[in-house]
């Protein structure tokens, strides 16, 4: 049970989530949380549908392995906003190229260099946890005392290599459908400590990737087409029409791909509309606990 206190807190990023270090007392027979101890990081997203509120997924996580499942082509834009929420939440991230054993190695080859020449600084790991293969290119990031976060849509495998890390079956996995994917397993977010050290937290699919970040977080996710910016004639250039755009110029000679500036460009605008939503929605939280508070006590 959680304390008055944090019942009466309205912040969706004040409450406790997966991951989370918090300080309990006993009342009676249960435990009570009464306050959450500071975060090392914090993976957070836009609240699905057409809310404009933070949605918490997972606290104090050092690296989130965000899977790309094939036989599916790589969605590298989706793939770009999961990165860009782990950079912003102070989480290494790691694109893993899954069930890489359901297509011949032209394909997997293919798949690999989509997402790199996409995300370029950002490391790709090409995996089969059914048969283990590139599953030792993860330990880099699975060292004991780390805590990972396992991303990515329904079926692309994280309870399956959730399972090779531990050793063991952890989790149940779902058969493969007749078309190679993976089907739904996970349906809620669960914390598994593995007899290595290791602290894994495996997510069901998220349906919407909303953008809850900084317009720096998707800078230095393209960090390239940031650095054209800064060469722009206006400070303030919007990169549509304005004499002197570097990255305009930049797309037109073909130097920076179209697709990812327009990625990088949506990414921005939702993060700004994001900072602004967050910044309406704490004014609107701090008049509506001011009027709670000058309300007569009752009977008055």
């Amino acid at each position: 049970m959680l304390d008055h206190a944090l019942l009466g807190d309205h912040d969706p990023l004040h409450q406790p989530t997966i991951g989370d270090w918090v300080t309990a007392q006993r009342r009676d027979d249960r435990l009570c949380v009464v306050a959450i101890e500071p975060r090392t990081s914090a993976l957070v997203r836009r609240a699905a549908g057409k809310t404009h509120r933070p949605q918490l997924l997972a606290a104090n996580v050092d690296s989130a392995f965000v899977f790309s499942p094939l036989p599916t082509p790589p969605n590298v834009r989706r793939l770009a906003r999961l990165v860009s929420l782990a950079i912003a939440g102070g989480v290494a991230p790691v694109v893993v190229l899954s069930r890489c054993d359901t297509v011949d190695l032209a394909t997997r080859d293919h798949a690999l260099g989509s997402i790199a020449a996409f995300l370029p600084d950002i490391p790709l790991v090409a995996t089969s946890a059914q048969t283990s293969d590139g599953v030792h290119a993860l330990t880099p990031w699975c060292w004991p005392g780390a805590t990972i976060v396992l991303l990515g849509p329904s079926g692309a495998g994280k309870s399956t290599l959730l399972n090779r890390l531990a050793g063991c079956d952890v989790m149940e996995t779902g058969a493969l459908r007749d078309d190679g994917a993976g089907r739904h397993t996970t349906t809620h977010r669960a914390l598994f400590t593995l007899a290595s050290g290791l602290t894994v937290i495996d997510t069901p699919g998220l349906r919407e990737v909303g953008v809850w970040a900084t317009p720096e977080a998707t800078d230095a996710l393209f960090a390239d087409i940031a650095e054209l910016a800064a060469r722009c004639r206006f400070r303030d250039c919007g990169h549509r029409s304005e004499p002197g755009c570097a990255v305009r110029d930049a797309v037109a000679r073909g130097e920076v791909d179209a697709e990812r500036y327009a990625q990088w460009e949506e990414l921005r605008r939702e993060a700004a509309h994001a900072l602004r939503s967050d910044a309406e929605r704490r004014k609107r939280d701090r008049v509506g606990s001011l009027a709670i508070k000058r309300l007569p006590p009752k009977g008055y």
